[in-house]
């Protein structure tokens, strides 16, 4: 099963839920044909979008509203900020193609700033599923809940068997090691997986941490890393600035828990329009540049 399937399928035995989209037909173009007037469109329309959304939420309707990241985090955040989440509506926002899923377009396209955007507001809850295998395994949990969501849409094809213990606030711990961890989420999982393995055949015992669930976010495994790791490290498609890097910090200072942090993110830079393959190489962030970054920074403590 896939996500179009899975999203007819809940359609289909619920009659609460509406798919939306703000002519975004990516990941749901075959779904119109199959599930009717319960497919809107309202165009390249984020605000509209967003508010209708809302309108449906208060007549106990479930809506599952697509559009690009970018525009969808940024021209309607006041409608979320406003009407779903001070109003704590069930509405369930889709963010497409965001951080270096962005290929090939340049910085108005390129969500590098979503999580900073959407974990300000208040009651919205934030998802950012490693790859196809997770996102599937976690999303009919968090299309059912009754929060309002945000979701960091992630097809890439799985390189490792997710957990389908899925709660969330709860990260998915892949291994763990006494050198490095690697905290990460979303599209750099799997540079982040090759990497901890060229770092143990290195000899070097490291460990990788799928945190899933940004906001709520899993305070006691940030913590515990953290206290029982030589190096963190935060790897993250997305600014330095309101991600990973910040929650972390956030977690660590509140608890006053001290511990060697290497974050790896974007420094208030757009990366450079190019594939994806291109982006990562020019950017650094391979996973045998990433293996060199934390080596060298090993070197150093």
């Amino acid at each position: 099963m896939n996500y179009e399937t899975l999203l007819e399928n809940l359609v289909t035995k619920d009659e609460r839920f509406i798919i939306m989209t703000a002519e975004n037909r990516a990941a749901i173009r075959n779904l119109p044909s199959k599930i009717g007037k319960r497919f809107i469109d309202t165009g390249i329309t984020e605000m509209t979008l967003v508010g209708m959304a809302a309108g449906l939420a208060n007549r106990g309707r479930i809506p599952v509203a697509h559009a690009l990241a970018t525009f969808l985090t940024m021209r309607a955040f006041e409608f979320i900020r406003t009407d779903v989440g001070i109003a704590n509506l069930p509405v369930k926002l889709v963010g497409g193609v965001p951080g270096l899923l962005s290929e090939a377009n340049g910085p108005t396209h390129q969500a590098l700033e979503d999580i900073s955007i959407m974990r300000g507001i208040p009651n919205m809850k934030i998802f950012c599923p490693a790859d196809e295998d997770d996102l599937m395994l976690c999303i009919e949990k968090i299309l059912t809940s009754s929060s309002p969501y945000y979701i960091r849409y992630n097809n890439r094809k799985p390189c490792y068997s997710h957990s389908a213990d899925f709660s969330e606030g709860k990260a998915e711990i892949i291994m763990t090691g006494r050198n490095v961890n690697i905290l990460t989420y979303g599209y750099l999982f799997t540079e982040a997986f090759e990497t901890i393995r060229l770092l143990k055949w290195k000899g070097i015992d490291a460990g990788l941490v799928n945190m899933r669930t940004l906001k709520p976010v899993d305070e006691e495994t940030i913590i515990s890393t953290v206290k029982n790791s030589r190096l963190t490290v935060i790897l993250e498609d997305h600014f330095l600035t309101g991600g990973l890097f910040s929650i972390v910090s956030e977690v660590l200072t509140c608890n006053k828990i001290k511990g060697n942090i290497l974050p790896i993110a974007f420094k208030e830079k757009w990366f450079k329009p190019s594939l994806i393959k291109d982006a990562l190489e020019y950017e650094e962030l391979t996973p045998l540049n990433l293996t060199k970054r934390i080596i060298k920074k090993l070197e150093e403590l």
